[in-house]
Order: structure tokens, then C-alpha cells, then sequence
């Protein structure tokens, strides 16, 4: 997979993986990386799939609609390629932190749900839920930040709030973060995520 890494001063911080939204590249979220944890070392992924000529990490079938064969495909590629970028870096496999927008944290819930171990810890900016009618694995305690639109037509306060639900049903710690705006990705969520983060994972 197509990705940059940087490796962080403090070899205890969790590791960010970073995954971008549609039309994004590896480059997008590193600004989120030094805000969040900037002694962090960083794996950031590009997308494989196109769709018009714009990166994403799963196809869909049409807005809001995921192709769910290609999204439990693409979620086992990604788990196993953090497997590998582990080995290939030397980072703590056990310690990684996903940090998505949209597509991204789209594709990092779908880890969640259908990967007990692939993740230390999650931030998701404007998500939405990536399969329903699944039992999830039991994620105990597992921390997991959120932050919504409450005017997102793309992610309507309603698609949060299950997702919340399916996340706590399953043990994780839920902290949700709702914002007066759309779908866009605003400084304010990136600062609470940050001071989030460093109560949670630090």
C-alpha cells in the first residue's frame, strides 16, 4: 500500500495511523498527527481504490451506500499490512492509534468491527456506521473519539449516535464531540481529539 512513515522522538507514544478521506492522499491528516501527538510515529496510508480519480480505501455502490465484500476485503488487506509495516519499522503492533476522516474513519471503524487487536485506540472524524446486522468483537475499554456534524448531511446525527451504540455495546469507551457544522473537518475537533487523546492513550 502506498504510504509514507515518519518515525517519532518518544518510542512509547502510540503509533497514529492516519487514513484520509475521499480524494485524499498520505499527506492530508499530518498536520491532525502533530496537534494529536506530535512525539508520535506516524504510518499514513493512501487509499487503493479509485473512484472518478480520487483515492479512497473501500468502493461503494452510491452515496452512503458501501460495498460491503470490497469493505471486508479492503479492512483485512489494511489490518495485514499494518502486520507488516510493524515488522518493516519496528513500531508496536499492539500500540497503533487510527486517526480517519470520513472515508478514513470509515475504514478504521470497519477495523474495529471486524478485528479485535488492530487497534490500540481510535479517533474518528465524521464517521459513519460501516456494516450492520454483525456482531462486533468484544472491544473492553477500548477508547474511541468521535466527532460529528450536528448538520453533516453526510453523516446525520442519527448514523453517529448507532455507531456510538455498537461500539459501547461492545465494551469500548465512547466519547463523542458534536460540532455546529457539516461534514467539514474543523480545528475546534482536532483540539478536543488532541486533549482526548492525551487523557486516553497517553
Amino acid at each position: 500500500m502506498k504510504h509514507l512513515f515518519k518515525q517519532g522522538v518518544d518510542g512509547k507514544a502510540p503509533t497514529l495511523l492516519l487514513l484520509h478521506g475521499t480524494g485524499g492522499t498520505e499527506h492530508d491528516l499530518l498536520p491532525l498527527a502533530e496537534m494529536i501527538s506530535p512525539t508520535s510515529s506516524v504510518l499514513s496510508v493512501r487509499g487503493k481504490v479509485l473512484e472518478n480519480g480520487m483515492p479512497r480505501f473501500f468502493r461503494r455502490l452510491s452515496a452512503g451506500v458501501f460495498d460491503e465484500e470490497d469493505l471486508i476485503l479492503r479492512t483485512k488487506e489494511l489490518n495485514g499490512f499494518l502486520d507488516e509495516a510493524a515488522e518493516r519499522y519496528g513500531f508496536d503492533r499492539r500500540g497503533v492509534v487510527a486517526v480517519g476522516y470520513s472515508n478514513g474513519a470509515n475504514i478504521a471503524a470497519s477495523l474495529l468491527f471486524h478485528h479485535q487487536d488492530a487497534l490500540r485506540g481510535a479517533i474518528l472524524h465524521h464517521p459513519m456506521v460501516p456494516r450492520r446486522g454483525v456482531k462486533l468483537p468484544d472491544l473492553p475499554e477500548l477508547p474511541v473519539f468521535i466527532s460529528a456534524g450536528s448538520n453533516d448531511p453526510i453523516c446525520p446525527p442519527g448514523e453517529v449516535e448507532e455507531l456510538e451504540s455498537l461500539l459501547s455495546g461492545a465494551g469500548a469507551s465512547v466519547t463523542v464531540h458534536w460540532e455546529r457544522y457539516g461534514h467539514q473537518l474543523t480545528q475546534t475537533e482536532v483540539e478536543a481529539a488532541a486533549v482526548w487523546f492525551q487523557h486516553h492513550l497517553i
